[in-house]
């Protein structure tokens, strides 16, 4: 196997003394696993950052086989991390993402969205300007996933496509939480919901 893309770093673990495994969404190849030998060191973990876009090289001998993986930076969302808000929430909608996918299959709508979000958060200069986004995303990931909401149980502003105030955010959040407790993020998967716990009570809190 070997596939090259470029790819939105999700999630990232310490494999060994020195390597890590890092899972990866690509356009095409959807959630991708590899071994990144390396990947603890100074140079490479700047890289390995979620959230961060990179040139990605996956080799693997077989289908079955966790890849070799080398990655290239294309764009670093570093420096957002250093904001406790846009941290948490890349550190959410990457959680998520690694998550609820499952490896190897193609979900092309949910790459393109998840860098959406991720620009929002870059470019947004509050959060009232990505929190649709994010909640776009969590309604697509469950509907990309076979769990999706009926419409009418979508809050009116998303349903006319326009920006939502804070009680509508925070009303729409409910519902997609729900939905992601009950059918999504179930068993070990669901430590990733304490990522968005920490987002929502950051959001509260500036809206106080």
């Amino acid at each position: 196997m070997r596939i090259e893309t470029q790819a939105i770093i999700c999630a990232v673990w310490p494999h060994g003394e020195h390597g890590a495994i890092a899972r990866a969404l690509t356009p095409v190849d959807g959630l991708q696993p590899g071994y990144v030998r390396g990947g603890r060191s100074r140079r490479l973990r700047p890289i390995l950052l979620p959230g961060n876009l990179v040139q990605a090289e996956y080799r693997a001998r077989t289908e079955d086989q966790l890849a070799q993986l080398s990655v290239e930076l294309v764009h670093s969302r570093a420096p957002m991390l250093s904001e406790a808000l846009p941290a948490a929430a890349i550190d959410w909608v990457t959680a998520l993402t690694a998550a609820a996918l499952p490896e190897g299959q193609a979900y092309p709508r949910v790459y393109e969205a998840l860098d959406g979000v991720l620009s929002a958060v870059e470019a947004a200069p509050s959060a009232k300007g990505w929190a649709t986004a994010l909640l776009r995303y969590e309604l697509l990931v469950l509907r990309d996933l076979g769990f999706g909401l009926d419409r009418p149980e979508w809050p009116p502003f998303l349903l006319a496509s326009a920006p939502g105030e804070w009680e509508d955010i925070f009303q729409g959040l409910r519902i997609t939480g729900d939905a992601l407790t009950r059918d999504l993020l179930t068993g070990r998967e669901a430590n990733v919901l304490d990522a968005r716990e920490r987002l929502v009570d950051r959001l509260r809190r500036v809206t106080r």
